[in-house]
């Protein structure tokens, strides 16, 4: 997959597709980054970006940001399938938008081996848990939880969407393993966590950390933005994508 500069953009479109999960090896691997990506347009010979009137332009670009519903990016892929395609890409994380190009698609019943919701980008990283202080000898700290530097995105069941998610979620795996998918502001990298919330550790709370929510404890956004593809450790993603329909939290397949 090709990858061309980023730009910071002026606005946004209403609807994208989240990208939840990249399989390995797909048309789309490497260069789209999990929880973080969100995709806004695409453009193949017969649907060029500019082809409908878009919501704003990003800096250093003379078109139009196009919004990107399932429906147009199933049509779009399987007209075009075993070619290539162009992607415009929102970074949540570094505010920017790109535009790389997928590799071949693969056959059927995989295309480009992605699995995305649908949802509104202006929202991307409104719910993330900051995880401050860590007790030691507690789940979180068995859990390898680094105390203000990780960011908790979402579980193995999809992103979450309030404050009390979260709460709700360690209280529905009391003495059960949660897989969690954390980011560490300082690493600038994505791993998966496996917490095990529990009573018995001989301190306080189930999971011995605490965790901030809202404004102040946002992602802070990179110094520079990233100069190639995703940064995220392969394996995290399996490749559950087929093909696209609309699905809930847990994905739609692309």
């Amino acid at each position: 997959m090709g990858q061309t500069g980023s730009s910071l953009p002026s606005s946004l479109p209403e609807l994208a597709l989240h990208c939840l999960r990249v399989a390995d090896h797909s048309p789309a691997s490497g260069q789209l980054e999990p929880f973080f990506d969100y995709l806004i347009g695409i453009e193949s010979p017969d649907h060029p970006f500019d082809a409908e009137p878009g919501t704003g332009a990003p800096q250093g670009h003379g078109r139009g940001l196009v919004g990107l519903s399932p429906a147009a990016l199933g049509r779009i892929l399987e007209d075009n399938e075993g070619k290539k395609v162009g992607l415009r890409v929102y970074n949540a994380k570094s505010q920017r938008i790109r535009e790389p190009t997928s590799s071949d698609q693969q056959p059927k019943p995989s295309l480009l081996g992605l699995s995305l919701r649908a949802c509104n980008p202006v929202n991307a990283l409104e719910s993330v848990y900051h995880v401050l202080d860590v007790l030691e000898g507690s789940p979180a700290e068995m859990a390898g939880l680094v105390p203000w530097g990780d960011y908790v995105l979402a579980w193995s069941g999809g992103p979450l969407h309030s404050e009390s998610d979260f709460y709700n979620l360690i209280e529905a795996h009391v003495d059960k393993p949660l897989r969690l998918f954390v980011y560490n502001s300082d690493l600038d990298n994505l791993r998966e966590v496996v917490l095990y919330p529990t009573r018995q550790w001989g301190g306080e709370g189930l999971v011995g950390c605490g965790i901030g929510y809202g404004l102040l404890h946002r992602i802070p956004r990179p110094e520079t933005p990233p100069a190639g593809g995703a940064i995220a450790a392969d394996g995290y993603f399996g490749p559950d994508s087929t093909r696209i329909a609309q699905r809930p939290d847990g994905g739609i397949p692309a």
